[in-house]
């Protein structure tokens, strides 16, 4: 049986600094994530989701517990190899795009491959492939403010693949658009996901949109549920 490319074991993780004392936030969250899966992350808002995803993608650390990835465990890896993991092997997508605003669109998706050592050229090559594959191959050259909330986040979209990864962690993706470019968004994500065989765990208020998806687990009280 393949590793999977995600696993959460026993991940917690509390706040600290409030009058009233820490925060337990996860409780010990252990969850699997297998190659070519896509997995729904329902919670209710404050429920930790965001600090789940920022854990599964190294962005931070646990208090207590390991997560592994591609089989390897990220928690006995210097920050340095860390990084470097989360730049070649892990995309994100955030309900707001967070695109550059000064760069244009193919820009946005060149540069995160410039700091992974790719050469210019390839860079824009692939830039302009990812585009395309979400048509938006005559937009590469406009800037954030031109395009629309869908576009932008399919931009967004792209600038998470550039590298290739293998693990696509997204929070709340379409959670900024109208019910229309929602589903528009999440279509083509999901259909390129699945071109491409990626592993991804979305984070999603949206039902509808979580059913579409092969799995759904739901976090309350620092726990995923069980159903």
């Amino acid at each position: 049986m393949n590793e999977p490319v995600l696993e959460l074991d026993s991940i917690a993780k509390a706040y600290h600094g409030g009058a009233a004392g820490p925060v337990d936030v996860l409780r010990g969250v252990s969850l699997r994530v297998a190659r070519g899966e896509v997995v729904a992350l329902v919670a209710p808002s404050g429920a930790g989701k965001s600090t789940l995803l920022h854990i599964s993608g190294l962005l931070d650390t646990a208090d207590r517990g390991r997560v592994v990835i591609d089989g390897v465990d990220m928690t006995r890896l210097s920050d340095a190899t860390r990084t470097a993991v989360r730049r070649a092997q892990v995309g994100f997508i955030y309900q707001f795009h967070h695109l550059l605003p000064e760069f244009t669109a193919a820009e946005n998706v060149i540069l995160p491959q410039l700091a992974n050592g790719a050469a210019r050229r390839a860079a824009q090559t692939r830039a302009e492939d990812l585009l395309a594959r979400v048509g938006l191959a005559n937009r590469g050259g406009h800037r954030p403010a031109e395009l629309s909330g869908g576009e932008q986040q399919r931009v967004a979209f792209c600038r998470a693949m550039a590298n290739a990864p293998h693990l696509l962690l997204a929070d709340e993706p379409t959670g900024n658009l109208d019910p229309a470019t929602s589903d528009q968004v999440f279509g083509v994500l999901m259909e390129v996901v699945r071109e491409t065989g990626l592993s991804a765990l979305i984070a999603t208020h949206n039902l509808e949109l979580a059913h579409r998806m092969d799995r759904i687990l739901r976090l309350e009280g620092g726990r995923i549920a069980t159903s």
